[in-house]
């Protein structure tokens, strides 16, 4: 168990140490992973890109991410779960267009220029269970050239892990998880991240 995300961050930060090249950019997911993301790119004095990602919920549990979606409209949906569920398309489809808007807003509040085009792309994240929001996020950057993607985060679940390797070049984590039904479980102190603490890292000194 973490105590923090922050502490999270600094171990995660020195097992990426032999990962990161000088055109890595660091992709921090909304709004938890901001937390990871700009102690990583501090460390090694490299972007850091905020992006919204929205996790589609089940029918019965909002919770439970059958799929994500950004603002640009990537999105990801894990058919084989919504196949088990009986989550119909047209749930699928008002969801979509409630979290797309739910992401838009979110990544114009945190507008970000840089692009990934033929970057190292490292995509971080507080915690991965279902692997839904990850996925989403990987093919956004696979969808602007990124040469190379890599998930970085504290723990991940060990039911999920094969699939999502699927869809990253690697992943590197410091703990995988057995029954990881929430990722707060993880960490003694995980407080909800407010817009007014995202604007906070973004804004500090030593952010590029």
């Amino acid at each position: 168990m973490f105590e923090s995300r922050e502490e999270a961050g600094g171990l995660l930060t020195a097992k990426l140490e032999e990962a990161i090249t000088k055109d890595s950019i660091i992709v921090a997911l909304l709004r938890g992973g901001i937390i990871l993301g700009k102690i990583i790119s501090d460390c090694y004095n490299l972007p850091l890109k905020p992006l919204a990602v929205k996790k589609i919920g089940a029918p019965s549990n909002q919770e439970l991410a059958i799929g994500a979606i950004t603002a640009d409209r990537t999105i990801y949906l894990d058919r084989n779960l919504i196949e088990n569920l009986g989550a119909e398309d047209k749930y699928l489809k008002e969801m979509s267009e409630i979290k797309v808007k739910e992401a838009q807003t979110l990544q114009r509040i945190f507008k970000s220029e840089i692009s990934l085009k033929n970057k190292k792309v490292m995509i971080i994240d507080d915690g991965v269970a279902t692997g839904a929001t990850a996925i989403c996020a990987s093919i956004y950057a696979q969808k602007q050239n990124a040469k190379e993607i890599i998930l970085a985060t504290p723990v991940i679940s060990k039911d999920r892990i094969n699939d999502i390797k699927k869809y990253f070049d690697r992943v590197i984590s410091l703990k995988i998880a057995n029954n990881l039904a929430s990722v707060g479980e993880f960490y003694k102190y995980f407080p909800q991240v407010e817009d007014k603490d995202v604007f906070g890292i973004l804004n500090s000194k030593n952010q590029k």
